[in-house]
């Protein structure tokens, strides 16, 4: 039992249990990628870890971009046959009773974002329906897996070292292997690059060596002029007579093109997140309020919609959802035009009957 076990409520197993068969389409399940999972639980040279990833502002702004994005959208369940919005549990947008459900979503679209998977644990079902009414968001690092002898397939969940019934454990799989898995070694790289920067900032001057072309100096004199020359960064005077010359090794950042290398993998680690490199401000644009509408709209195609989509058809499932209900985001003020052309949509579509003036101002968010 992990430490965090001790906090997480559990349920009255004098409840009633339903008789209601809710089944979820995954619970133990084929594995998409041996590389890939290997690669990851067993640290394998191909992966970087989440503090190298945040340690990279390029790789920190794309996460930032795209998981809390997700997370500030709500969702609704549809009726699938009419599309007409119905009643849905809290556990759809606060899953987590004790955080708001934006700080649990956006931690989850970054599990899904890094790791490829995200896990929940089952805190509370409905006792008439079994179905789930809240869980706690568990961080993929705490999470193992056993798989059978083939690698193919998942036997059982481990967290925090104990194995778990798999009923009590949500997987949301992502739709690839995660950017700390596939881009580990541009991470690594990127991540190299900023301590080298830093190393730089911390001391400008590249290595130094004192050449003696005299007669040999006995130790203690040796060690202060070194001592004498090390002053040099606080300003300090230091004599150097005519048998003591100065040479420098190694590069200074413009001969190692640090910002250019910085920059290049910027780039490529936004290419990895699949995002567009100027929302990270790795390339040059400028943005209009003419298109801004359809850069948004290129974010949610090309960069939200695979984690959206892992989290919609998970929460669609039996365990949160009822037969003939779906969950998806609710995207329509993320991507609203501006007030004329809102204002031309909604005066077609009243005149042609399809919207009330009372549905265009709760639309609106008009007080009526």
């Amino acid at each position: 039992m992990g430490l965090f076990d001790l906090f997480v409520p559990k349920v009255n197993a004098a409840t009633p249990t339903s008789s209601i068969s809710v089944e979820a389409a995954e619970s133990l399940y084929p594995v998409n990628s041996i590389n890939s999972l290997g690669g990851y639980y067993w640290q394998g040279n191909q992966t970087a870890t989440r503090t190298e990833a945040m340690g990279v502002p390029a790789l920190a702004r794309a996460r930032n971009i795209i998981c809390t994005t997700i997370g500030s959208f709500e969702m609704h369940t549809r009726n699938i046959a009419t599309g007409e919005k119905v009643q849905q549990p809290r556990v759809i947008n606060q899953p987590d009773p004790r955080i708001a459900g934006s700080a649990f979503w956006s931690w989850l679209a970054e599990d899904l974002l890094f790791t490829g998977y995200g896990y929940a644990r089952v805190m509370a079902r409905y006792a008439d329906t079994g179905r789930i009414q809240a869980m706690e968001r568990i961080d993929p690092i705490r999470v193992t897996v056993r798989t059978n002898s083939m690698g193919t397939e998942i036997d059982a969940y481990a967290v925090d070292g104990s194995y778990i019934d798999p009923s009590d454990l949500v997987v949301f799989t992502g739709l690839d292997e995660g950017v700390l898995n596939r881009a580990g070694r541009t991470i690594r790289a990127a991540s190299a690059l900023e301590k080298t920067a830093y190393d730089f900032a911390i001391d400008p001057n590249p290595q130094t060596i004192l050449k003696n072309s005299g007669v040999a100096l006995p130790k203690d004199r040796v060690a202060a002029l070194v001592a004498a020359f090390k002053n040099r960064t606080s300003k300090a005077v230091t004599f150097l007579n005519g048998d003591v010359s100065i040479e420098t090794v190694g590069y200074d950042p413009k001969n190692l093109q640090l910002n250019e290398a910085r920059g290049y993998l910027a780039l490529e680690l936004c290419r990895a997140a699949g995002l567009p490199a100027y929302f990270a401000s790795a390339e040059p644009n400028s943005f209009t309020y003419s298109n801004a509408v359809s850069e948004r709209r290129s974010l949610i195609d090309y960069s939200l919609r695979p984690l959206m989509t892992a989290i919609e058809q998970r929460l669609s499932l039996s365990d949160f959802t009822p037969l003939g209900q779906d969950v998806k985001f609710d995207l329509d003020d993320f991507l609203r035009g501006n007030p004329m052309e809102r204002a031309q949509v909604y005066e077609i579509l009243n005149r042609i009957g399809a919207m009330s003036i009372d549905e265009i101002r709760e639309e609106e968010d008009l007080l009526l």
